[in-house]
């Protein structure tokens, strides 16, 4: 498997926004704080799988665009999940990076799609699949066409309720042996609670991460959707200015 091009090595590659888009301005607000503070990628959900069928479940095709007009004024590069088949093309035209949420890791008709466009694919860990489902998952996408996948580590589902997902430290370093393909953290997602998500950011790059996915806008106690593990700007901010001294302690070490 290749690596991904998009991808800046050596660098700490960082996907930042809101987990579902709500609106225009919010979210147009929210692109140019964490462009100010250095983020490339903004994110933000269309299509939400909500376990209950009463919870918002985004804006559809309507957030799709509010990304792409974004991405034009602001210069970021968009990331979004796809979830369904009939919105693989649609989405290709609109968004730079596609994601595979965990509920869809075994939908292999649209995995077996994905590898048929040319924009990279984020393949989220399925909530409770084994390091080779995983591996095989992301197989149907390189074999039909797209070397383009970068792994994201989400936390998988254990017997502890204090977090929402455990966090698999380990899968960073096995994944990246097994495929060579770059591996991502999402913190946001296994944590559920926004104080809990610098440390696991921090933990994730000290084990060899090629990037985090944060979910981070500027009212995030506002957010319709994962209020409580959504952070602010200036939360990502100290992050971000606290890596480089991480980054050069780890290089001083002999693992």
């Amino acid at each position: 498997m290749e690596k991904i091009n998009d991808f800046i090595p050596g660098s700490l590659n960082v996907i930042a926004g809101p987990c579902s888009v709500e609106g225009y301005d919010s979210l147009y607000h929210s692109a140019l704080a964490l462009k100010e503070i250095g983020i490339r990628y903004i994110r933000g959900g269309a299509y939400k799988l909500r376990t209950s069928v009463h919870s918002f479940r985004g804006l559809g095709d309507s957030a799709i665009l509010h990304l792409a007009q974004v991405a034009k004024e602001t210069g970021l590069k968009t990331v979004s999940e796809c979830t369904q088949t009939d919105k693989v093309e649609f989405m290709a035209e609109h968004i730079d990076i596609l994601v595979v949420g965990t509920r869809n890791m075994h939908n292999y008709p649209l995995l077996e799609l994905l590898g048929k466009i040319d924009n990279p694919v984020i393949l989220k860990r399925g909530i409770a699949a084994t390091y080779d489902e995983w591996m095989a998952a992301a197989e149907y996408i390189v074999e039909n066409g797209n070397p383009n996948v970068i792994l994201c580590e989400r936390g998988i589902r254990t017997f502890e309720p204090e977090t929402r997902y455990t966090l698999d430290i380990s899968a960073i370093q096995v994944m990246k042996q097994k495929t060579g393909l770059p591996v991502i953290v999402d913190p946001s997602h296994a944590a559920g609670k926004r104080d809990l998500v610098p440390s696991l950011a921090c933990a994730a790059i000290a084990a060899g991460a090629d990037g985090l996915m944060i979910e981070c806008q500027i009212k995030p106690c506002e957010s319709i959707c994962d209020a409580n593990q959504t952070i602010e700007p200036d939360t990502l901010k100290q992050l971000l200015d606290a890596i480089p001294d991480l980054r050069l302690h780890l290089s001083r070490m002999e693992l």
